[in-house]
């Protein structure tokens, strides 16, 4: 790896890849292997009975619950050492208790019980699961240097400041600099929220991180690649995630209580009549399986779904949050807005169609790379229109494109460059009619003007409808958070039932607005760019519009959209909030049952195995109960 990889990223990615992973990717391979041991060992265990082997039956089922036991003491003696303690240690004690006194049937059905609990805990943390590599697609990791009159392209680690770069046409920005020859036409979206293209001439500053959408032009480095803006996003993102709390699983919740609980009735039963077997049989009984089974059940069904629905929801504890939060923070561009330049008015003067004057421009932007010249391509041909090939084409950056087209002189561009070839045109155009931040092209044709066309980033259509949603919902606080201008943020979310604007932000402004709203309940955060990432790492819960957004924030977020649909969200909090609280009514069910199950062993009505297989009992119902959060209806 090279430059701003190794200096900000190697360190973090790959001690979290070669440390949590290697230990994901372990428990991946286990916890299977943990699950058929017991299970084989029960079938062989019964087998050997039936064969005529019946002393070995005993043995069997005690060597099948010994690698179950042995993983359980290592994962409670790791929780010890973070300071937690969990249901695991009931688990362990009846294990441990039915080897002891030789209830070995209990012991592996006890131990079966557990290893699937686990299993199932563990296919729900990787479903939808995707590892922290994705952001290094987007840093770049190469640049093109002029060298003693020759282009060399070398690793970001070499770049100096004050080199001259090119920067191509789709390249990345790779550093801080400023443009040193050409015009740049940047999409600066990622990291600015700003949806419209920028252009710069030659002394503006260019951040790293924007992408080039326009004909490639010369850069001056000013900073090196691990001082430079995207770089400093990274380190905000990796800041955030450090500083976030943990989402803590649902069953721990319960944990302690329970745990005291079955502690004092086992070791009362024996202390009161002096026979272990007894507290044994309230230990069989207690072993939380309404918590390890019924919670995964429900959560991975629940994550199921909203997959299904087009929502990746990044395991349990990502679930659990979504059904909890009651404040949200939304970024605007390719948020709120579509993220991209949409024709919007189209104004002919006499003479001109709307359609024909739409031709005209589209037929001669089709020579032309700028992000607003493909914009009206793609609009001409979603109407249908016939593009005719453009001759003669003269493009200056920056400035507008001029062609024939079907015999005429066609010159599209900015209303300021067109003006300066057409006498009189500044006065027929009033910007102030047009919405804030709309970008207006003027189209002259053989010397006159034929017309204007204005695009603008439009609000998503189901934006109100979704908002309104979530206030149903019990969204107890709405705001935005844009790192755009703020007139044009105003403008975009008239009539939008907001509580607050927040505009011009930077991206440690944006986990300023974050931090601030979890007054009201836990914080989601919903965005696309990689200055939004910052902000989603540091939510209680983030929110990522994966279909079109940067890698960095889907990597960020707890939770992706796949479709670039924004009320894929009220969706997907109704099916979390469905799927907790189906979970928790399995755990209240399930301890109920279980609690009157450990008073009738302690009163000595029930022996080990008899424990262990109402357990079960309780279990099965628990279970097909907390599948009910799959079999619910489908989000639209």
């Amino acid at each position: 790896m090279a430059g701003v990889e190794r200096i900000i990223l190697e360190r973090s990615f790959r001690s979290r890849l070669s440390g949590v992973q290697g230990t994901r990717d372990l428990h991946r391979f286990i916890r299977p292997v943990l699950v058929i041991l017991p299970l084989l060992g029960l079938l062989l265990g019964f087998g050997a009975r039936l064969a005529g082997y019946g002393p070995w039956m005993e043995s069997i089922w005690a060597v099948a619950t010994i690698p179950v036991l042995t993983a359980l003491l290592i994962e409670i003696v790791a929780s010890l050492r973070r300071g937690d303690v969990g249901l695991d240690v009931v688990a362990a004690l009846s294990m441990t208790g039915a080897l002891l006194f030789g209830e070995h049937l209990a012991a592996i059905v006890v131990a079966l019980m557990y290893a699937g609990g686990q299993y199932l805990e563990s296919f729900a943390e990787r479903r939808a699961k995707r590892e922290m590599t994705a952001l290094l697609e987007r840093v770049p990791r190469r640049a093109v240097r002029y060298r003693d009159g020759q282009l060399e392209e070398v690793g970001l680690d070499e770049v100096r400041p004050r080199d001259r770069l090119l920067i191509r046409q789709g390249d990345v920005v790779p550093v801080d600099g400023i443009v040193a020859g050409g015009m740049a036409v940047l999409d600066q979206s990622a990291l600015t929220g700003e949806s419209l293209p920028v252009e710069k001439a030659v002394g503006e500053p260019v951040m790293s991180g924007v992408t080039n959408a326009g004909d490639a032009f010369d850069l001056s480095a000013t900073h090196r690649a691990a001082e430079s803006t995207y770089a400093g996003i990274v380190r905000l993102i990796e800041a955030a995630q450090a500083s976030k709390a943990p989402m803590a699983r649902l069953a721990d919740r319960f944990a302690m209580i329970f745990l005291a609980v079955t502690v004092a009735l086992a070791g009362g039963a024996w202390l009161w009549t002096g026979d272990p077997i007894r507290a044994l049989a309230v230990l069989v009984v207690a072993t939380p399986c309404p918590l390890i089974l019924a919670v995964p059940v429900a959560i991975v069904s629940g994550i199921s779904q909203a997959a299904r629905a087009g929502v990746l929801i990044k395991g349990g504890g990502a679930l659990e949050t979504l059904a909890r939060v009651r404040a949200l923070v939304i970024d605007k561009t390719g948020t709120l807005t579509h993220g991209e330049a949409q024709l919007t008015t189209v104004q002919p003067m006499a003479g001109f169609s709307a359609e024909r004057l739409l031709q005209l421009a589209a037929s001669l932007d089709q020579a032309s790379k700028h992000v607003i010249g493909r914009a009206l391509v793609r609009e001409a041909q979603a109407r249908g229109l016939a593009l005719s090939l453009p001759s003669d084409v003269v493009e200056v950056s920056g400035e507008g494109l001029e062609g024939t087209i079907d015999g005429r002189r066609v010159v599209v561009g900015g209303v300021r460059d067109v003006a300066q070839r057409l006498v009189g045109l500044g006065g027929n155009v009033d910007g102030s009619r047009y919405p804030v931040g709309s970008v207006v092209v003027a189209v002259a044709v053989d010397g006159q003007l034929a017309g204007l066309l204005v695009l603008t980033d439009r609000l998503r259509t189901e934006a109100a409808e979704v908002i309104e949603r979530l206030r149903r919902l019990g969204m107890a606080r709405i705001v935005l958070a844009s790192g755009d201008r703020k007139d044009v943020a105003q403008a975009v979310t008239v009539g939008l039932h907001l509580d607050a604007v927040h505009a011009d932000l930077t991206p440690e402004r944006k986990i300023d607005v974050v931090r601030s709203e979890r007054e009201y309940g836990p914080a989601m955060m919903i965005g696309d760019g990689v200055n939004d990432a910052p902000a989603l790492a540091a939510a209680d819960l983030g929110v990522a519009m994966g279909a079109k957004g940067a890698a960095a924030s889907a990597e960020a977020a707890d939770v992706v959209l796949l479709i670039d649909r924004l009320d894929r969200i009220p969706a997907a909090i109704e099916v979390a909030r469905r799927s907790r609280g189906i979970a928790l009514q399995s755990v209240y069910v399930g301890i109920g049952l279980s609690l009157v199950g450990m008073v009738t062993a302690a009163l000595g009505y029930l022996t080990p195995l008899q424990g262990a297989l109402i357990q079960e009992a309780i279990d099965v119902a628990v279970i097909l109960n907390a599948r009910r959060a799959l079999w619910g209806t489908e989000p639209a």
